[in-house]
């Protein structure tokens, strides 16, 4: 009779010892999981501030590198305004030296015609004179080629008068030019220095190469937008690797709390389980 009753008891408390290592299993792994889902949050939490952090420097890179692309393509039309004025400088100023010349000249030319123009009149007043000598002597000579002669003298003395006014107004006018000539030299002196200012290299070969170069204002605006797009470059590459890892973060903290919710349902089950026997 008592070996009919161990045997009932044994078994149960067989049950009953299984039941327990599997619940006390669960409870470990449970707190395991605990342990591991909070790890993962506390991973996540991190990267999400780490993110957001990374996310304002590249935000401000990019301002940064707008802004030097800007300041690059206005020191780019201020190269271009300045070449373009350097350039029409020296044209200028090569017409200018023409044009002086030219007028020179026509200022001699005038000063010769002047020499001849007196020289013709004395020749006229000494035929007019010897004429009218000759008229005292000879009544046949014509009282009309008298006149003329008289005419003709009067008429060059004008020419003479004209020229000499002409002469004034070319005089005049080169000194004009003169005065111009100066202004055109300063300015095209200091248009090419602007230019060279800017751009570090000299106008005359720059007009063919147009190259940036040195520690020009221009080649240091060059290479700020360089290491603008550099930086901006470097944060966004800083980001998107954050972005990875918050992602793969957010992904393990998913499986660990699916874990976590999937151990907790089953140690549930056991205690009704072992509550319920």
């Amino acid at each position: 009779m008592e070996a009919l009753l161990l045997t009932p008891i044994s078994t149960k408390y067989g049950i009953t010892e299984k039941k327990k290592s599997e619940i006390d299993a669960l409870t470990n792994q449970v707190i395991d999981t605990t342990a591991e889902v909070q790890q993962q949050q506390a991973i996540v939490t991190s990267l999400v501030e780490k993110s957001q952090r990374y996310q304002g420097y590249l935000l401000t890179a990019e301002n940064n590198r707008t802004h030097a692309l800007s300041n690059k393509a206005l020191v780019d039309q201020v190269v271009q305004n300045a070449y373009n004025l350097a350039y029409n400088s020296d044209i200028t100023f090569n017409k200018m030296i023409l044009s002086s010349a030219s007028t020179s000249i026509v200022s001699s030319s005038i000063s010769q015609l002047i020499n001849q123009l007196i020289f013709s009149v004395e020749l006229v007043n000494k035929l007019a004179n010897l004429v009218v000598r000759k008229k005292a002597l000879n009544p046949l000579i014509s009282d009309d080629l008298i006149a003329r002669l008289a005419s003709a003298g009067t008429d060059a003395n004008n020419a003479v008068a004209l020229t000499l006014i002409a002469l004034k107004s070319t005089v005049a006018a080169e000194a004009s030019v003169l005065e111009a000539e100066a202004v055109i030299t300063l300015e095209n002196k200091q248009a090419t220095k602007l230019y060279e200012t800017l751009t570090g290299e000299n106008h005359d070969l720059a007009i063919s190469t147009k190259a940036v170069s040195g520690n020009s204002l221009q080649a240091l605006l060059y290479r700020a937008y360089d290491n603008a797009k550099e930086a901006y470059e470097n944060a966004k590459t800083a980001n998107d690797q954050t972005n990875k890892q918050l992602n793969i973060a957010n992904t393990n903290l998913n499986k660990a709390q699916i874990k976590l919710q999937s151990l907790q349902a089953a140690l549930a089950a056991a205690n009704a389980a072992a509550l319920a026997s």
